[in-house]
């Protein structure tokens, strides 16, 4: 894994020296800069992780150059601002414009290096809290004890271990993300950024400036590809990519370095990238709509997600996990899932995927009343959810559409007990337990809906 990169600005040679040799003793990567125009070409050469800013310089002093890259877009990393003639007015003013912390000189080399230590890792959880909260991610590793997801997880880690690109495949909703987090966190690479790029909302006509950032008007603007610089950078739909950039990725990841847009010097990178896609790209490599030459690079090594209904026997740890999470994360109401809703949704399609899941559990938490959510909500949410494909239903739920509540139910019912009975064997007392239903009032049940016992011998 690539080193942080720590940028010291102070024009008292004696200090940069001796600073740096502290610094790479530690394992950093640094560099130097004696004056605020050093500064601003050492910052759009490479983007720094640190920057150590004195504030008395000859030409500008930090607090001006601090508020320029500011107004150019916002600081791109922690800066700690330096100073042997400080005041306090200074240092407030240096912190309430975004710099992390203010030391003074002469400098304890101790408490700088607990300093820099602890800015680089409040700037990394700064940034995994963000990507999280955008993306209402919280799986640390993916959920399900099946044989499927157990394999499929050791295949992961496996593979964490090499730092070769991955290509992930699966249907939308299936959890390409969340492996491709699980495949940073289990990789050299964890300790780096997790840069999550999705492709498809990206404009055409900007893509090249949000990969690989920009110089125009004399401002540095760092790319998603530099910022991921040390880590994973993560292509969600990346059959979605345009073919102009699909040419300048792949050359910038052939060479490990590449242009800004307006730029004239290579900036050199080390990212590993996970891409993900829905798409058959073989087929679009076949009908030129994807570089063969990318997908081969991209296609090293493929994990495919596999959809829900392919791993059914986890859904009611999903539905356990997705309950804590909402209850804990949204102070939603606890409910669990009856025996028989648990065992409805092992049956239905899941067309969307444990995407659909997390949203159904949502709503039934948000819309719901009482401890138990039962089979007819879960039957009711599923029929009304604007969007989901009506021919993914059970074929017992189909053609209950367009009748009164009552009687769709009623149809619903007969045929899913009609169904677990003939399952069951004619076993009334296997059947009680297989849904959920007390003996007895499973017998009433029974003799309402017309629905004959025969228990098989």
């Amino acid at each position: 894994m690539t080193a942080s990169y720590i940028l010291i600005v102070d024009d008292e040679p004696d200090i940069r020296t001796t600073v740096r040799e502290i610094l790479e003793d530690e394992g950093y990567e640094v560099g130097e800069a004696e004056n605020g125009e050093a500064a601003r070409t050492a910052r759009r050469d490479r983007r720094p992780d640190l920057i150590l800013l004195d504030i008395w310089m000859p030409d500008i002093d930090g607090i001006s150059l601090l508020k320029q890259w500011i107004e150019e877009g916002g600081l791109p990393c922690p800066v700690i601002m330096m100073s042997g003639h400080g005041t306090v007015e200074t240092a407030v003013e240096a912190t309430r414009l975004g710099a992390y912390d203010f030391i003074e000189k002469p400098l304890s080399l101790a408490k700088l290096l607990v300093t820099v230590e602890r800015a680089l890792q409040a700037d990394k959880l700064y940034r995994e809290n963000v990507g999280l909260r955008s993306k209402s991610i919280g799986v640390a590793e993916p959920i399900g004890k099946s044989a499927t997801m157990q394999s499929l997880r050791e295949q992961t880690k496996r593979i964490a271990q090499h730092d070769t690109w991955v290509l992930i495949t699966g249907e939308p909703g299936s959890g390409k993300e969340t492996f491709g987090r699980y495949l940073h966190a289990n990789s050299q690479r964890r300790d780096g950024p997790f840069v999550d790029v999705g492709v498809g909302s990206i404009a055409k006509q900007n893509s090249a400036v949000e990969l690989f950032g920009s110089e125009e008007g004399g401002r540095v603007q760092y790319g998603r590809l530099e910022q991921a610089n040390g880590g994973t950078m993560f292509l969600d739909e990346v059959g979605d990519m345009d073919p102009g950039t699909q040419t300048q990725l792949l050359s910038a990841l052939e060479t490990g370095a590449f242009l800004r847009v307006g730029g004239s010097a290579p900036v050199q990178v080390d990212v590993r990238i996970v891409a993900a896609t829905q798409r058959n790209l073989h087929e679009d490599v076949q009908t030129g709509r994807f570089r063969e030459d990318l997908f081969y690079h991209l296609n090293v090594v493929p994990i495919h997600v596999p959809p829900l209904r392919d791993h059914r026997e986890d859904i009611p740890e999903l539905l356990a996990y997705y309950v804590d999470r909402f209850v804990t994360q949204e102070n939603l109401p606890f409910r669990h899932f009856s025996v028989a809703a648990q065992n409805y949704l092992r049956n239905h399609n899941w067309p969307g995927n444990i995407r659909e899941l997390k949203n159904l559990i949502q709503r039934l938490l948000i819309l719901g009343a009482g401890e138990e959510v039962s089979l007819d909500e879960v039957v009711n949410a599923l029929a009304t959810c604007h969007g989901e494909p009506r021919s993914e239903e059970p074929e017992a739920a189909t053609g209950t559409y367009d009748l009164p509540l009552r009687e769709a139910r009623e149809q619903f019912e007969k045929a899913y007990l009609g169904f677990q009975l003939e399952k069951a064997g004619g076993s009334v007392g296997k059947m009680a337990k297989a849904v959920g239903m007390e003996r007895t009032h499973l017998y009433r049940k029974l003799r309402a809906l017309g629905i004959e016992i025969k228990e098989k011998k």
